[in-house]
């Protein structure tokens, strides 16, 4: 009976580690010593299995878990290649051709959302560990000591870009019309983009608009 009830707390503590801070266990030893924690709580439980199933549900969310993170990072480190030949493609593109943002969306409440969007998905990405990890890295900084070998999360690195990657559209839609009127124009709509991105509550895009 004692050994059920202790079996009880080290599933709920490894089921609440799993889910806040999945990154601990993404190298082999790690992981093993979960495999080895699960299969010792589960000899507890052999009658009725029911310790055997949420030890195998908390494993396969994990694992899913750290695949999604994985391909996430796949994913933006393709983005963190410099354009080499950028250049030559605005250079190939007519005025004409090249298409301001009003051409694309010009109701500020649509590109607002879609802005709100892309925010929640940046931020859905960024964990308790990608904050541990900068106070860990303040810590070693105050005491001029090293860490050591620290997993590189770049969520919040990524969130801070989009940031400035926002503010530099603004400002280049802005900067690249010619005509006063026209520019005057782009101004007032983004204006409007930045209050209906306040009216819903995403102020990250507005800070970065103004």
């Amino acid at each position: 009976a004692k050994l059920k009830s202790f079996a009880a707390k080290i599933i709920q503590l490894l089921k609440e580690w799993t889910e806040t801070f999945p990154y601990d266990f993404q190298d082999e030893k790690s992981m093993k010593e979960l495999k080895e924690i699960a299969h010792r709580i589960t000899q507890c439980d052999e009658e009725n299995g029911t310790v055997k199933k949420i030890i195998s549900q908390m494993t396969q969310n994990l694992l899913m878990a750290l695949s999604a993170r994985s391909q996430y990072q796949e994913i933006r480190e393709k983005f963190r290649q410099p354009v080499t030949d950028k250049g030559t493609i605005l250079k190939s593109k007519t005025q004409s051709t090249q298409k301001d943002i009003l051409s694309v969306c010009c109701d500020p409440l649509i590109l607002a959302q879609q802005l709100t969007y892309i925010e929640l998905e940046r931020v859905s990405n960024i964990y308790p560990e990608d904050l541990m990890q900068i106070v860990s890295h303040m810590d070693s900084l105050d005491n001029h000591k090293c860490r050591g070998d620290v997993t590189k999360t770049y969520n919040l690195e990524a969130y801070d870009n989009w940031f400035n990657c926002l503010s530099m559209l603004v400002a280049t839609e802005i900067c690249r019309v010619v005509k006063k009127k026209q520019r005057t124009r782009m101004v007032e709509f983004f204006i409007d983009v930045a209050r209906e991105c306040f009216n819903i509550g995403n102020f990250n895009s507005m800070m970065a608009i103004i």
